[in-house]
């Protein structure tokens, strides 16, 4: 299934920084906090890894120099865009030269989890770098892992900031929830948990169900609006995410930009039913 480019567009704000720059601008103007996203992952050649390394690098730089969005403004990195898939090792290098350069401009780094077959890779990866940098770098889980019910608890131990997501890849049985019932279920557990004992985690949701549930628990626990964040997408629910923001939330935007957007979009249609009912559905959502 090939994307067509106006519904590219509609989730991708350009293909380049400056080309996405508009959209960063107007989103922070109306008070949202965002995430820059640059498109590519699994990488193979360690020349690529290192212009992948370099180009974080310079985006690092970037947020740091751009005054009018940066208080609030984050990167976020696939770790198989630095050679993850090639060597852990040189992966790690390249990881803890971004998070100096990270660490030097003030600038928070989230590691993206992308398949359960580099998951557990991707925690150690961020174990190994986190005690070196614990205010500049932090992680994401999936709640239809079964195992993340233990990443939670470490997590939670280590007092590590976590964005909470149900989940976009096909994942068999044996490591996944299949019933959305059941996804939620286990997503509003390992909220509430980091939300109660995890520093400013990320509650990242499109789900109307999810979003009040959220709001019900920190509200019946008298729990400070700023102890954490809601995340969406970029042009997915825009009404919604303003509203939250005018509640009084933060409310944080992820943008995608860069010239991967085709194999990024076009892997995930393919690989899993419920991404396109997904894309379809928030075309008309507010």
């Amino acid at each position: 299934m090939k994307l067509p480019f106006f519904l590219a567009k509609r989730f991708v704000a350009g293909e380049s920084f400056d080309e996405a720059l508009p959209a960063i601008r107007t989103l922070t103007d109306k008070g949202l906090f965002v995430t820059l996203d640059m498109l590519g992952e699994y990488v193979k050649d360690r020349q690529v890894a290192h212009r992948s390394r370099d180009a974080y690098i310079d985006l690092v730089k970037v947020v740091d120099a751009s005054r009018n969005f940066r208080q609030e403004a984050s990167i976020s990195i696939k770790l198989s865009m630095m050679g993850q898939k090639i060597d852990p090792d040189f992966c790690l290098a390249n990881l803890r030269m971004l998070l100096e350069a990270a660490k030097k401009h003030d600038v928070f780094v989230r590691l993206d989890m992308e398949g359960s077959d580099i998951t557990a890779s991707t925690l150690a990866l961020f174990e190994s770098a986190y005690p070196d940098y614990p205010d500049h770098v932090g992680i994401v889980l999936q709640a239809y892992l079964k195992r993340t019910e233990r990443d939670v608890e470490r997590m939670c131990a280590l007092n590590a900031r976590v964005r909470m997501c149900k989940g976009a890849y096909k994942e068999p049985p044996d490591l996944a929830y299949q019933d959305m019932n059941v996804i939620r279920e286990r997503f509003m557990v390992y909220a509430k948990r980091l939300i109660e004992r995890s520093r400013y985690p990320a509650i990242a949701t499109h789900d109307d169900l999810l979003i009040n549930a959220t709001k019900e628990f920190v509200g019946e626990r008298a729990i400070a609006a700023d102890r954490f964040e809601f995340q969406m997408l970029y042009g997915i629910r825009p009404e919604t995410q303003v509203h939250l923001r005018n509640e009084g939330f933060n409310m944080r935007v992820y943008i995608p930009y860069g010239n991967e957007w085709v194999p990024y979009f076009t892997r995930r249609l393919r690989e899993r039913k419920e991404n396109v009912w997904f894309v379809l559905r928030n075309l008309v959502r507010k």
